[in-house]
């Protein structure tokens, strides 16, 4: 019916029809997928400070802690303020504070909630010299609350001995510490 070169001609310009329309409504397949997570350019910090330093004082005007860090960035679509190195005191009105540090943290707007990431150390020695240790690779602290929790890895040093577990929620304003599962202990004999 048609000759090899009309057959020939008409599929070359379907094709290059195609090609013509994809350039000019400009169809890409990336604009098929699913959107990009979004990332720290689109996250833009709209604050920073250096060397910071922190106090919240209780109704009576005892220090109920204080915290510096190396770094603050402030992400605004979030309204979370990103910390490097913390270290924060919590003194909850007494002499004997709760000295807690890490690499990094992340503190939620009202301040109310530091998540700690990365060599997490808690440490107190109390008023009989007795110290105490309590390492993770992440915790969650409530300042305010004077508590703090994990889902994570802990090792506990003091009070004559080791114990570690999995998962932790610490009340340090009484200084009780549970352990929520996997726990060992060791302890020296008096």
């Amino acid at each position: 019916m048609f000759s090899k070169k009309f057959r020939n001609f008409l599929l070359f310009g379907g094709i290059a029809a195609i090609f013509a329309a994809v350039g000019y409504w400009n169809i890409s397949p990336e604009r098929f997928l699913d959107k990009p997570p979004v990332s720290a350019a689109e996250n833009p910090i709209d604050w920073y400070a250096t060397n910071t330093h922190t106090i919240q004082y209780l109704p009576d005007g005892k220090v109920q802690y204080e915290m510096t860090s190396d770094k603050a960035e402030h992400v605004k679509a979030t309204d979370v303020t990103l910390v490097t190195k913390p270290d924060l005191n919590m003194y909850r009105g007494t002499d004997f504070p709760w000295h807690v540090t890490s690499e990094r943290g992340e503190v939620n707007s009202g301040g109310t909630e530091v998540e700690l990431i990365d060599s997490v150390r808690v440490q107190r020695t109390d008023e009989k010299q007795r110290g105490t240790l309590i390492t993770s690779t992440r915790m969650t602290v409530f300042p305010q609350q004077e508590y703090a929790q994990t889902a994570q890895p802990v090792r506990i040093e003091g009070a004559g001995g080791v114990s570690t577990g999995v998962g932790m929620k610490a009340y340090l304003k009484d200084s009780r510490i549970h352990l929520q599962s996997n726990v060992r202990g060791q302890y020296e004999a008096r």
